[in-house]
């Protein structure tokens, strides 16, 4: 009398052990949609994979494997070269205001880091299920990636007033979207995502929870390297204005992540003015070294008796869209320093750019930081070919506001 039931039992097992593959199967992981976006082919049973067949998302592809592609020659393997040398004990955390979704330079600079947080004023966004898109969305979706991306691929960084407009439009919204492709790009493995959000004392919040008025919204994404080593990528949507970050749970939280690196690039010389005096502050106070443009913190609020700072390339002042900010301190600082072979920030000509690596002294008097290029003189400048711009990577902006935030 119980053979059949023996037998029944057993067939249900083995139906819902068959079952099981399908149904996972089904679901779109945010690392395949990563690679999807990126143009990277997702994994075999991945309901995306039939997508790359559309011809759209094979000319996505073929974009993005040129652009990254000139990108790692040209500046990217250069960055990484320069870190090697530079960066002698980097710290775990690095902090990245003024980001936009920049993970790309922030990965490449400090690459060493295992907690990355990143923050600007854009909202985080969403990507929805790409297999759910009407006929003709993937391709528009696809497009509407690349046109985010075109500035910093061409410059380095991204331009404000037309990034505003490229992540509000279409059903790819928000930073997400190029996080993932940074990601994917950078070789990473997305592991998982979820919402976050601070309170005012800077106590994180997830899923349902609720973190009270004034709360910072960001997400936070796990991910691991080639090693498997797991790291943590956090963007905050934030206002880092005086009057934004004083009633906002944002600095706390990172205070209880420091001290860390900072990077500070194309930047809108917002820390130049009174305006943002709190954050310019924290990044002062709880950075162990800053990795910045002329547009970051100003020379004159460094404590030269807390810093030793090895500049790198050439100081020519502030491009025409920030008049007035010129630094007479920094131009002399400048004429000591050596040659660099890579362009940043907003002179992104590798004969025009200026990196400076400000490295904090420690508290207990010895002179000696813990993370300072070799003292070994630098080599002779190699003979230079003439400068040209990058090779283009799509359609660049025509007459543009170049940041007004």
């Amino acid at each position: 009398m119980l053979q059949p039931v023996k037998m029944a039992a057993l067939a249900a097992v083995m139906l819902l052990a068959a079952a099981l593959p399908a149904r996972a199967a089904d679901t779109v992981t945010a690392d395949d949609t990563a690679r999807f976006l990126a143009g990277m082919a997702p994994s075999a049973d991945s309901p995306l994979t039939p997508l790359t067949k559309d011809p759209s998302w094979q000319r996505h592809a073929k974009f993005f494997d040129n652009a990254f592609g000139q990108l790692e020659q040209r500046q990217l393997s250069k960055i990484r070269n320069w870190t090697e040398t530079n960066l002698a004990a980097p710290r775990p955390t690095m902090f990245y205001m003024f980001s936009g979704p920049d993970f790309l330079y922030a990965d490449v600079f400090y690459s060493k880091a295992s907690t990355y947080v990143l923050s600007a004023l854009e909202p985080v966004g969403s990507v929805p299920d790409l297999t759910r898109l009407p006929p003709g969305g993937v391709g528009a979706a696809l497009h509407s990636v690349e046109r985010s991306l075109g500035s910093i691929l061409s410059f380095s960084f991204f331009i404000t007033k037309q990034m505003k407009t490229d992540l509000q439009a279409g059903k790819l919204n928000g930073t997400l979207p190029i996080l993932y492709v940074f990601l994917a790009r950078s070789g990473k493995t997305i592991r998982d995502v979820s919402p976050i959000a601070l309170d005012d004392k800077g106590a994180a919040y997830f899923a349902n929870e609720n973190p009270g008025p004034n709360a910072t919204r960001g997400v936070r994404i796990l991910f691991a390297g080639s090693d498997g080593a797991e790291k943590t990528l956090y963007y905050f949507s934030t206002d880092l204005s005086n009057s934004g970050v004083r009633v906002s749970g944002f600095l706390k939280f990172c205070a209880t992540l420091a001290p860390g690196n900072s990077l500070l690039k194309s930047a809108s010389y917002l820390l130049h003015s009174g305006n943002f005096t709190t954050v310019r502050d924290f990044i002062i106070a709880n950075s162990a070294t800053i990795i910045q443009d002329d547009s970051g913190v100003p020379l004159a609020f460094y404590n030269r008796k807390q810093w030793r700072f090895f500049p790198f390339g050439r100081y020519l002042g502030p491009i025409g869209e920030f008049p007035g900010r010129e630094q007479p301190a920094y131009a002399e600082l400048f004429r000591r320093s050596q040659p660099i072979d890579f362009g940043i920030g907003y002179r992104w000509r590798t004969h025009e750019t200026n990196l400076l690596l400000s490295v904090k002294l420690p508290s207990d008097g010895s002179g000696s930081p813990d993370a300072a290029p070799s003292a070994e003189p630098p080599p002779p400048p190699r003979a230079r070919r003439a400068p040209r711009p990058p090779a283009d990577v799509g359609e660049q902006p025509r007459g543009f506001r170049w940041f007004s935030r």
